[in-house]
């Protein structure tokens, strides 16, 4: 019979859910908060100082996750991995900046969230968006924002359904909720596809509640009904970013399918040969 062997980048223990946790719940309101707070609440007046307050938090919380998950599980073997596909993603995203929505560092999240699990999506995709942004000079206080979503975007990939446990290399031709073949890139594929939009979705609510009086119909309004500014939100993601979100959508799904099944061998491949949980030992001197 048949066994499958599970390889972990990253472990995640009852102190990385925690603090994944916390920083995940934070991340809702900073985001959220348009639609969380009532109307006649003081932190709508304060609107204007959200961005600072939220990006120093968001940044220590984040930091607080990556501390906790390398003291879990993040050995020398995973570090080498998360450099190296850091930098590729780093390295990719400027491909296209600017034209359209087209970022192919968006397939890679997809494909090594898939191969290494959850913990390791998460640090990949806040530590990659982090680089890239000193590559690009993209450093402002919509960054944690950035690194909070693209960690949420790499740690889907490793949440779906078919790998037989997070990142799980197969012992044998069976094994249970396997998921390989064709059927494989074509769920990445559709779940690259809607992620990119709720990716792009979720940023704009980083901007849009501080509009002001820029555009009345689609700007935040501190005094109106939730349905009311919900509906200028959907308005305003239709006016500014559904025609990027769709490029990078579209970008995203075409690299899966075409690069994805040889990304996906060479990562697991990668991954086998690396042996994370294999602990790293050296020989004594010759006697």
């Amino acid at each position: 019979m048949s066994r499958t062997a599970r390889v972990h980048a990253v472990r995640l223990g009852p102190r990385s859910l925690a603090a994944l946790a916390l920083t995940s719940a934070v991340g809702v309101v900073a985001f959220g908060w348009p639609f969380l707070a009532p109307p006649d609440s003081r932190l709508s007046a304060h609107a204007q100082d959200a961005p600072w307050l939220f990006a120093g938090l968001l940044v220590l919380l984040v930091a607080v996750v990556a501390a906790t998950i390398s003291e879990s599980a993040l050995g020398p073997k995973a570090v080498a991995m998360l450099g190296v596909l850091a930098a590729t993603g780093a390295a990719l995203r400027p491909i296209g900046a600017g034209t359209a929505g087209i970022e192919p560092m968006f397939f890679l999240m997809v494909l090594s969230g898939r191969v290494l699990g959850p913990g390791f999506g998460f640090v990949l995709g806040s530590v990659t968006m982090f680089a890239s942004a000193l590559l690009t000079g993209g450093v402002g206080p919509w960054l944690p924002f950035q690194m909070l979503s693209m960690g949420w975007f790499t740690m889907g990939a490793g949440l779906l359904p078919g790998a037989a446990g997070a990142a799980a290399v197969q012992a044998g031709p069976s094994g249970w909720g396997r998921l390989r073949g064709r059927g494989e890139p074509l769920m990445l594929a559709g779940y690259g596809f809607l992620a990119a939009f709720a990716y792009g979705t979720v940023m704009n609510l980083a901007g849009w509640p501080f509009l002001g009086g820029a555009a009345s119909n689609i700007s935040f309004d501190a005094g109106a009904p939730v349905a009311t500014n919900l509906a200028r939100f959907v308005a305003y993601c239709v006016a500014t970013s559904l025609g990027w979100d769709l490029g990078r959508a579209l970008c995203t799904v075409v690299l899966t399918l075409a690069l994805g099944p040889a990304v996906l061998r060479a990562l697991r491949r990668a991954t086998r040969r690396a042996a994370f949980e294999t602990a790293v030992t050296f020989d004594g001197p010759a006697q």
